[in-house]
């Protein structure tokens, strides 16, 4: 009686070290996974930082655009009049992600903007640049989609980019009478704010009563100026959203591949603790099956 315990004894403790064994492979794949994860995150965020590197440098002159594009406006104080209802909402997005808040910054205040403009009756219109934008709007402000523009955000932007934008924009047959550029204003490597810049129609900039200071201004010159203006506005704002989300995505990267450390360090240690016990389990059991036999 006593002997055939013990062989039960023996085989029985099997189990659950066929149970540790699919636990260490489990593990083991685990550690696998996040490993060939942390390599891709380090490598984007390298890829990232090269790209911010450039984004940042042409920055620089870009911001001149963005600066000089609102003389006109700052200097003869144009504003809307309050019985003008079209407002257009341009916001600039790119199609890629894994870099943050960017996007849905942009989206909420767009969301907002449209809310207050609403509740204050007038017709708001919205221009997605970016497919990023048009996803996080479809579901729930498909209805104020006026254009969406794809393919951004693969290349660096460039002032044919902005010119084209431009031109689908006053091409579409909208009348809008003022409107705002909303983007991501680039400060530091670990730091973005949500700005927005105006823009006014033809109509509005030529009925403004504070144009009359320039005298040489015609009809054909403001035409030609409102469509570079608008253009400029674009090309720099497409620049401090390009440079924000590089360094919002180097950052992100950076931050995944320092979680991805901690993971696979937590992983190991249960790993050890997990074979140990193992270990420790098959010396009980020779142990335990060496004195039941004796």
């Amino acid at each position: 009686m006593f002997a055939r315990g013990a062989v039960v004894a023996l085989y029985q403790p099997q189990w659950g070290q066929v149970r540790n064994m699919a636990t260490l492979k489990d593990i083991t794949r685990r550690l696998k996974s996040i490993k060939n994860i942390q390599k891709i995150t380090k490598s984007m965020k390298m890829v990232s930082a090269a790209k911010y590197a450039r984004a940042e440098r042409e920055l620089k002159p870009a911001r001149v655009y963005g600066t000089g594009a609102l003389a006109l406006y700052e200097k003869a104080e144009i504003k809307a009049p309050e019985d003008k209802k079209k407002h257009l909402l341009i916001g600039v997005s790119s199609d890629r992600g894994l870099c943050g808040a960017i996007h849905t910054s942009i989206a909420k205040t767009l969301k907002n903007e449209i809310t207050n403009l609403s509740n204050a009756g007038k017709e708001v219109m919205v221009v997605g640049v970016g497919d990023k934008i048009r996803g996080l709007l479809q579901r729930t402000h498909g209805n104020y989609l006026l254009l969406t523009f794809k393919e951004v955000g693969r290349r660096p932007p460039s002032f044919g980019d902005a010119s084209i934008i431009a031109s689908e924009l006053l091409n579409s047959g909208y009348e809008f009478d003022e409107g705002s550029v909303i983007y991501n204003r680039f400060r530091s490597v670990i730091s973005y704010k949500t700005d927005e810049k105006p823009i006014f129609s033809l109509e509005t900039v030529a009925g403004s009563e504070s144009l009359s200071i320039y005298d040489d201004i015609d009809a054909d010159v403001l035409r030609n100026y409102q469509e570079f203006t608008l253009a400029n506005i674009l090309y720099y704002s497409l620049k401090e959203s390009t440079t924000s989300e590089q360094s919002a995505r180097m950052t992100a990267m950076d931050n995944a591949s320092k979680n991805a450390s901690e993971m696979i360090d937590k992983l190991t240690l249960t790993f050890n603790r997990t074979r140990q016990a193992v270990i420790t389990k098959e010396l009980i059991e020779i142990i335990s099956g060496a004195a039941a036999l004796d």
